[in-house]
């Protein structure tokens, strides 16, 4: 019996000839990530008796979350990370404003193909875009790696998802990870590995792949992951990425599950309050109002995802009353967004333009809600008080695409109506 893509980045990187879900592997990583939880992070380590990082080029701390600093507590907590990279050594800090740790992390030439990327953040699993393992860990799990270079983990069993069909305009990415969480549910996949697999998602753009990677995280997933090929190879040579060896399932690979999506079904999805697998086409929501769009994140803030959302707006104004929060996810991004005049465009029809962050996503830094108001955001959850406010209010997810058109119109809408 052949292996799947996570027994083999496993076996690799606990050096072991092969594993088999269920085993007990102890992993090296590529690079460990944190970003404003590492203050929390190197407390444990300190109590734990850590003196001296494992290998002060393999970890990456990128601040992100708090930025810039809402309070003084978060400052401080800035104070006490930069002190310790200095003390530590650590080659790989981002300053606030660099941009959200799993944009940034790429960026740079941190991920490579088979290898193993654990994180202090949820959404590890982006990583899996680019051929790798990226594995969500625990803070006291990633002050241990930092002191011991390796943990242990349960070998996850792996679900095979086949893309095939050609999605319809105005279907992307996020429609497609929506849908596929509303059939799987947001516990279906609860550490497992899931691989994406058909024509489908060979035909997505590197910016795609991390969404639905990003998001299998919103279906329990401790990995979400797509094969390397020519499309990763052209992203990786174009982010100074040129040494690495990818790992491939095999074709008689076990897998727990498999399914197969035809896209062309698929219409725009929207998930509503207060849970992430309560997907519904955007059609059935079209009476809904909204106060608020977000556009941004992780999941869509990439240029990709604010082209659409300029195609879409085409040089109209959003309409009167809505908010339409523009947190691009990196310096970067940004940057070439300016350059095509996409930050120019977004102005001229009524976004506010912020720092390149997590911001209103987790409802702490700017952004967030009042009781009563409704947004549509291109986050990955909407569970209650998720953008700040514990009352009565509604975080609906969707494309930056829905995002978009919704702004303009005041209500849930599907675009390129």
């Amino acid at each position: 019996m052949g292996s799947t893509m996570i027994e083999k980045i496993l076996a690799r990187s606990s050096g072991s000839d092969s594993v088999s879900a269920g085993d007990i592997v102890f992993a090296r990583p590529h690079r460990i990530l944190s970003h404003d939880n590492s203050a929390a992070i190197l407390g444990i380590f300190e109590k734990l008796g850590g003196k001296k990082v494992w290998a002060s080029d393999r970890i990456f701390i990128a601040l992100d979350h708090a930025v810039p600093p809402p309070d003084e507590k978060k400052a401080k907590n800035h104070t006490m990370i930069r002190e310790f990279v200095a003390r530590q050594g650590i080659r790989h800090f981002y300053e606030g404003g660099t941009g959200i740790c799993h944009q940034v992390l790429p960026e740079y030439g941190h991920v490579k193909p088979g290898v193993v990327i654990f994180g202090s953040d949820s959404h590890t699993t982006t990583h899996g875009a680019f051929g790798a393992a990226g594995i969500p860990i625990g803070r006291t799990e990633t002050a241990s790696v930092w002191a011991l270079g390796e943990t242990w983990l349960k070998v996850p069993e792996s679900f095979r998802i086949e893309l095939s069909g050609e999605a319809p305009r105005g279907v992307v990415a996020k429609d497609i990870i929506l849908y596929i969480i509303g059939k799987v549910s947001a516990d279906g996949a609860t550490y497992k590995a899931v691989e994406f697999h058909g024509a489908g998602v060979e035909n997505m753009d590197i910016s795609g792949r991390m969404t639905i990677c990003n998001m299998a995280a919103e279906m329990g997933a401790k990995a979400g992951m797509v094969p390397f090929d020519k499309v990763t190879e052209e992203w990786l040579s174009g982010a100074g990425v040129k040494e690495y060896d990818p790992l491939y399932p095999d074709d008689d690979a076990l897998y727990e599950k498999k399914m197969e999506i035809d896209l062309a079904g698929i219409t725009p999805q929207v998930a509503r309050p207060h849970k992430v697998d309560n997907v519904v086409p955007v059609s059935e929501l079209e009476e809904t109002v909204i106060d608020v769009a977000l556009l941004g994140t992780c999941t869509n803030g990439r240029l990709e995802d604010l082209r659409q959302a300029v195609e879409i707006l085409d040089g109209r104004r959003i309409k009167s009353g809505v908010r339409l929060l523009v947190y691009p996810a990196s310096r970067k991004e940004m940057q070439q967004a300016d350059k095509e005049g996409l930050i120019g465009k977004l102005l001229q029809s009524g976004a506010q333009i912020a720092v390149p962050a997590c911001g209103p996503c987790l409802g702490a830094y700017g952004g967030v809600l009042a009781p009563g108001e409704n947004c549509i955001s291109t986050a990955n959850r909407n569970f209650k008080g998720r953008m700040g406010c514990r009352e009565d209010t509604g975080v609906y997810l969707a494309s930056p695409a829905t995002v978009a058109a919704s702004a303009l119109e005041g209500r849930i809408v599907s675009p390129y109506i």
